[in-house]
């Protein structure tokens, strides 16, 4: 890739550390989320009417949510969300670190993001409808503790 050309968002790749089986059923058609942001509280300063102060907060990052065609049970992501989502706590929730990467025509990343502390905390079917040919689509939204930018 040329440094001049901007990055395409159609061709990425999204990987786990620790899905077991590995099985090859880690395409995605969209990955949205990858946002950090610090929120802002408004301080007033005493006897000074001219200035607000806006302080830091923590950093707050949204949840990340990938979409993909619906995949079989022998997929090792679905039984991990099965696992999380469906196990009514009876056994402690197993955070795992993804990578996201955003690729080039030949493949080679050119911006990865690495996900830390993920688990599922949503997973949805998109509506059936007769009407429509298209793919049934699941959506999995995913809770993490860190988003770090590597390149």
């Amino acid at each position: 890739m040329n440094l001049t050309d901007p990055p395409v968002a159609f061709h990425f790749m999204v990987s786990f550390v620790g899905i077991v089986p590995p099985v090859p059923d880690m395409a995605f058609q969209e990955v949205s989320g990858l946002e950090r942001s610090i929120e802002l509280e408004s301080v007033t300063e005493g006897g000074e009417n001219r200035f607000i102060h806006q302080l830091p907060k923590p950093v707050k990052q949204s949840n990340l949510v990938l979409k993909r065609a619906m995949t079989t049970m022998a997929s090792g992501l679905v039984q991990w969300c099965k696992s999380t989502l469906e196990g009514d706590f009876s056994q402690a929730i197993v955070p795992k670190d993804m990578v996201v990467s955003l690729l080039s025509e030949s493949r080679a990343p050119v911006a990865t993001w690495s996900i830390g502390n993920a688990y599922p905390i949503k997973w949805s079917v998109g509506g059936f409808d007769a009407m429509k040919n298209e793919l049934a689509i699941e959506t999995i939204e995913f809770s993490y503790t860190t988003l770090k930018r590597m390149m």
